[in-house]
C-alpha cells in the first residue's frame, strides 16, 4: 500500500471512531469526568491546528474546549481537510511552523501527520479509561477490529 492510501486509511480510521466515541460521549454526557470533553476537544483541535500549519489557515486554541456535538463537526472538517493535504501535498514536503512558545520547528508532512495518528490513540486511551472508570462500557476502537 502507498503511503498516501495508507495515511487516508488510518485517518479514515480516527474519524470513524471519533465519530462513534464521540456519539457515546454525548449518549453519556451527564455520567462523564472533568476531563473527558477537555481531551476530545484537545485532540480535535490538535489535528486542526497542525492541518493549518500545513495549509496556512487559520488555527483553534489547542486547549479550547468545545460541545460534543461541536466536536463531532470539527472531527469531519479536519478529516476532509486532511485530505485535502493528502491529495494536495507530498508527503516529503516540508513544513515550517512555530509552536506555542514561538520556537521555530521544521517537519515533513509525513511525520505531522503519523504525530496527529499518534496523538488520536494517546488521547482515545484515556478517555476510554475515563468511561470505565465512571462505569459506562466504552465502544471498541482498535483498529484491527475496524478493518474486520
Amino acid at each position: 500500500m502507498e503511503m498516501k492510501e495508507f495515511f487516508k486509511d488510518v485517518f479514515k480510521y480516527h474519524n470513524h471512531f471519533n465519530q462513534k466515541l464521540i456519539e457515546q460521549l454525548i449518549e453519556n454526557e451527564n455520567s462523564l469526568s472533568e476531563r473527558t470533553i477537555p481531551l476530545i476537544s484537545h485532540s480535535i483541535n490538535t489535528q486542526q491546528v497542525w492541518n493549518a500549519r500545513i495549509t496556512n489557515k487559520e488555527k483553534l486554541g489547542v486547549h479550547a474546549e468545545h460541545s460534543l456535538r461541536e466536536c463531532k463537526r470539527i472531527d469531519s472538517e479536519n478529516y476532509n481537510e486532511t485530505l485535502e493535504i493528502l491529495k494536495n501535498h507530498e508527503l516529503t514536503e516540508n513544513i515550517s511552523y512555530s509552536n506555542s512558545k514561538g520556537t521555530e520547528f521544521n517537519n515533513t508532512i509525513q511525520q505531522i501527520l503519523f504525530h496527529i495518528a499518534n496523538h488520536f490513540s494517546h488521547h482515545k486511551g484515556q478517555i476510554i479509561s475515563d468511561l470505565r472508570q465512571n462505569g459506562i462500557n466504552p465502544i471498541v476502537t482498535d483498529y484491527i477490529f475496524y478493518k474486520r
